[in-house]
């Protein structure tokens, strides 16, 4: 077994491959930016090394720099994580060339499923279902289009070299694709240094179904089941589950054999992934279609390890090591179900903008085991800074139930008690998910978001139980604060407390409130209706409250302003103000604000740099037309005409680094 190892990575899979090594008696090694000098990885190992500046280009894709590192080190092997080098043939093979273990697959390996186009013809010499499509290179946008229309629409355009959900695009038309084509091309040169790219037919109803894999270098492989990754945004995963809700234990069989199969043809070994695309349109579940092949470690493994209780890193460290699967395909059994929501850096209240800056506060959910199980993998830390040059992902929140729902409702409660404060954040959009009746009935695709929430996110629906609730914690937190202003600990129903009449508005609505302490709790009076039996703990200056209210648990997250609060609870945001009556009586008139008109301006939606700017002064534009490109966590956005207007100045050209609403193009 190694000694050392390094891991050539950074956030949050760094400090979970730490994690493992540790457990396993083997020293790590760090590497990180400039950017990363602070981060939790370097200082969860044994050693670290600096590599170079912020870019990534510099430092965590500097294979020869990583070399170095090891050779200073005296580290054996290298965990690439995933990401940066990690499916990069040439650094296995740089590597191997210093007798430096790659934890990972044979160079060949990542070199054949590594090509979107060679790997689909592999698959399909293999015996593997794949998409109807057109698997060579093609030329021009006028070729696309004609192979496009000889598939038939939809299809979908693909960067060879991509993943992550970069350098893909969905055309319904000719329109789209003469729009989309060079921008695809264009994003996977930016992203991964190849511009070619392919068109397959779009599947309709589309589930998106992977395969994890794990293999040894004795020629063992087998199948873990599957997970469900269907709910995308811009075709990346936002929630993950273990197994399928679809999947059937012949539909299992079918497409891990599928999956074994095709590793073998490519001589694979260590934990990879076999993704799918299943049309959700068959009942039979026979409609599958390889997509692609990931040969690392994907982020979300977690949610297998929860179900077959392995440890996918240890499992790598030791087939990179030499030595055999210690269990069968006979022995793999899949045990409850496991949910994972990545919580990502970005506003979903502004069309899920990417956001960056310091994390003022930072306090996940407490790690549990007990009936359900709450697990949180980050690489942050309270006052620490999301940068503009690397993946938006702030935290992996997996839970694991007996049963789906067990699952599900463990995530609702988990998203309701993680803080963040300082920058945008998908809590809140992560929450709405959760408790969206289409996803817990399991009918989803991956259009799921689209199709749900075509006009945006504005915050998870409340049902009148919820709001209810609310105005009694409000009136609770006007109780508390108003008796026990200087306590640093009140529990409720402490003696001396007396009760307490509130007018709490929620919203708008407003609701009379009585608060009556008892001896270890209170009770509640809403609107003269029902006592209520209330149970918990706060103190004035906490951020959170945790209280029972005739049985139902509510985590609630509070921001003060006077006697003004907001209450953030299942997935929104809520507006609240507590007043003594006769304070209410007399507060009677709100002032309204209208909003300055932006309407003749294009605003630069996010942070990020002006790649093309299509217009000039005098020009003349149509609704939705294209204006500008920018470029933001690596992704390219086409920002369009709001209306028919005639340019009358460009205050920003291409090339300019843009901060969130600087304007861009003013309009007559």
């Amino acid at each position: 077994m190694f000694k050392k190892i390094l891991i050539a990575n950074r956030g949050e899979i760094a400090c979970r491959v730490v994690r493992t090594a540790k457990r396993m008696g083997i020293k790590t090694v760090a590497v990180y930016s400039d950017a990363d000098a602070r981060a939790p990885h370097v200082k969860m190992a044994d050693e670290s090394v600096r590599l170079g500046p912020a870019p990534a280009s510099e430092s965590y894709l500097n294979a020869e720099l990583i070399i170095d590192a090891c050779k200073a080190t005296g580290a054996e092997a290298v965990h690439p994580g995933y990401g940066f080098l990690s499916e990069r043939t040439s650094f296995a093979e740089a590597l191997a060339k210093e007798k430096i273990a790659f934890i990972g697959p044979p160079p060949k390996a990542i070199a054949a499923m590594g090509d979107k186009i060679e790997s689909k013809k592999l698959a399909r010499d293999a015996g593997v279902n794949i998409v109807p499509g057109y698997l060579d290179d093609i030329a021009t946008t006028d070729d696309a289009v004609k192979i496009a229309g000889d598939i038939g629409y939809p299809v979908m355009m693909k960067a060879s070299a991509g993943g992550g959900g970069k350098g893909m695009r969905l055309a319904w038309s000719e329109q789209d694709v003469r729009e989309g084509f060079e921008a695809t091309k264009r994003e996977g040169l930016n992203s991964f240094g190849d511009d070619r790219v392919f068109i397959e037919k779009f599947i309709e109803q589309p589930r998106h179904i992977e395969i994890q894999l794990l293999g040894d270098q004795h020629g063992n492989i087998v199948y873990l089941g599957e997970r469900e990754c269907s709910i995308q945004r811009r075709h990346q995963k936002v929630v993950e589950e273990a197994p399928s809700p679809f999947v059937t234990p012949e539909m299992r069989e079918s497409m891990g054999k599928q999956a074994v199969a095709l590793a073998r043809a490519v001589g694979y070994y260590s934990a990879g992934t076999v993704e799918l695309i299943v049309s959700g349109a068959d009942p039979t579940g026979k409609s599958f279609y390889f997509l692609e092949m990931n040969t690392r470690l994907q982020v979300e493994h977690p949610v297998t390890e929860e179900v077959t209780g392995l440890d996918l890193v240890e499992q790598m460290i030791r087939v990179a090591a030499g030595e055999k699967l210690g269990f069968t395909q006979d022995d793999v059994k899949l045990n409850g179900w496991a949910v994972e929501t990545r919580v990502y850096a970005e506003d979903p209240y502004r069309g899920f903008l990417p956001s960056t800056g310091r994390l003022v506060r930072y306090s996940p959910p407490e790690q549990s085991d007990n009936g359900v199980k709450v697990r949180v993998d980050d690489g942050v830390f309270e006052g620490g800074e999301v940068s503009m040059f690397y993946d938006p992902m702030i935290a992996k929140l997996v839970t694991w139930g007996t049963t789906r729902e067990a699952a599900i409702d463990a995530q609702v409660d988990a998203l309701d008690a993680f803080q963040i404060e300082g920058i945008g954040n998908n809590v809140d959009f992560l929450s709405a998910l959760m408790q969206h009746p289409r996803f817990r009935s399991g009918e989803i695709t991956t259009g799921f978001i689209a199709e749900e929430y075509p006009e945006g996110f504005e915050g998870a629906p409340a049902d009148p139980q919820l709001l209810s609730d609310l105005a009694i914690v409000g009136g609770l937190i006007g109780a508390i604060t108003d008796e026990r202003a200087a306590s640093v600990d009140h529990q409720l129903g402490e003696p001396g407390t007396t009760s307490s009449d509130r007018v709490v508005t929620v919203d708008g609505d407003q609701h009379r409130v009585r608060i009556k302490p008892y001896d270890g709790g209170a009770f509640g009076v809403l609107d003269d209706g029902k006592m209520i039996d209330l149970v918990g703990s706060w103190a004035p200056g906490q951020r959170m409250l945790s209280v029972s209210i005739d049985g139902r648990r509510r985590t609630v997250q509070v921001e003060r302003s006077g006697r003004g609060m907001t209450l953030t609870t299942r997935g929104a945001s809520h507006t609240v103000q507590v007043l003594p009556p006769h304070v209410a009586e007399l507060s009677r008139h709100m002032i309204e604000k209208v909003p300055p008109d932006l309407s003749r301006l294009l605003l630069a939606p996010m942070p990020g740099l002006l790649t093309r700017l299509d217009v000039k002064e005098g020009d003349k534009v149509e609704p939705g037309q294209p204006v500008a490109v920018m470029e933001a966590m690596k992704m390219e956005n086409i920002l369009r005409a709001p209306k028919a207007a005639t340019v009358k100045a460009t205050p920003a050209k291409a090339g300019d680094s843009l901060a969130v609403d600087q304007v861009i193009v003013e309009f007559e």
